[in-house]
């Protein structure tokens, strides 16, 4: 069986073709991927409607550039998948309805999915995928999240963020002291010529007792030692990147060290954007090594947004009889949809 994978939540378009027998996992057989990033950069971060008139013009090139380099037509598509949320309402919009007039021209049957779990099972594409149970950390964009996951559709909220997420924490500070968007990456990769220890800034929440996070007091934390510095703050810059990063980095390395502890279980997987983090899996890798912890990432290529990890998730639910497509075609998409909702199998819109 051959899944077509639609991602299209924010400012990244992504199409993938996994195909899937009734055992083993999942293989994926071809993925493209197109990012706004240039588009957006001018404006400093995502405009809607920008992003939602890109993914009309990417999604069917990138979809013939992927059925192209698996050897595939359309004609051998059995399931097209799509994001149905959470994310922009627009975009996800554009991919949802591209899948259902794909899935209707071909008589083929549609499946939304969601998008965190999309990214929640992304290591399962990887060379060294994880086995079931696990704790997740998903640090996505505007998710901070640990989640108990003992199989496809099993998952328990253990702690999330009350505010700013991980990756808003780093986007927003970067961009605080000037650097350019997105701003996260930027910030990691300053943060390699300065002092972790130069600043000391808060670690929200770090003993707070739970597993839930808080990064919006460590932003302002930054914005007023940047204020301090004033005209010093070129001089002082990878200082303060490398101490903001320092203090993130602790904090979700120590949140998901108690999830561990918590939960009793021996394995983490860490997905996500703000995965791709090299100081992050580093100290991870580290700290869980002493505790006998295996962790697993997504490929760093399959960490941002991505068709092959929506096109991956519908194959893992299809196999496991989770969920069923339809051929419904009417849709909807889900702005706001919490990960842990997902437990029943939930009936398409139409």
């Amino acid at each position: 069986m051959f899944v077509l994978g639609i991602e299209s939540s924010c400012d990244e378009t992504g199409v993938a073709l996994v195909e899937s027998g009734t055992s083993g996992l999942p293989r994926l057989a071809a993925h493209a991927l197109h990012s706004q990033i240039a588009m957006h950069q001018a404006y400093g971060g995502v405009v809607p409607e920008l992003a939602s008139r890109d993914h009309i013009r990417r999604v069917l090139p990138l979809t013939q550039q992927v059925l192209s380099e698996a050897g595939h037509g359309l004609g051998d598509v059995d399931v097209v998948a799509y994001t149905r949320g959470p994310g922009l309402a627009g975009a996800l919009l554009v991919g949802a309805g591209v899948a259902c007039a794909l899935g209707a021209a071909l008589g083929k049957p549609v499946l939304g999915v969601h998008h965190l779990e999309g990214h929640l099972l992304s290591p399962f594409l990887s060379a060294d995928p994880p086995e079931f149970p696990f704790v997740a950390l998903l640090v996505s964009g505007g998710h901070t999240q640990l989640m108990r996951v003992d199989g496809v559709g099993r998952y328990a909220l253990l702690g999330e963020t009350i505010d700013d997420a991980a990756g808003e924490a780093f986007d927003k500070s970067a961009k605080l002291m000037g650097l350019p968007y997105p701003g996260g990456p930027w910030l990691a990769k300053l943060a390699e010529q300065g002092d972790a220890t130069a600043f000391k800034l808060p670690r929200p929440l770090l003993h707070s007792g739970d597993l839930d996070f808080s990064f919006a007091g460590l932003k302002t934390a930054v914005l007023t030692q940047a204020r301090k510095l004033g005209d010093d703050l070129e001089a002082r810059k990878a200082d303060l990147a490398a101490s903001t990063q320092a203090a993130i980095v602790d904090v979700l390395l120590k949140k998901s060290l108690a999830a561990l502890e918590q939960s009793d279980l021996k394995r983490l997987v860490v997905a996500g954007g703000v995965g791709a983090n090299r100081a992050l899996r580093a100290q991870l890798d580290a700290a869980c090594a002493r505790r006998g912890v295996r962790v697993h990432y997504p490929e760093l290529h399959l960490c941002t947004d991505n068709g092959a990890m929506i096109a991956m998730a519908a194959a893992m639910r299809l196999q496991c009889g989770l969920q069923a497509p339809t051929d419904r075609y009417a849709f909807d998409v889900k702005p706001r949809w919490p990960l842990a909702s997902l437990g029943a199998p939930e009936p398409q819109f139409g």
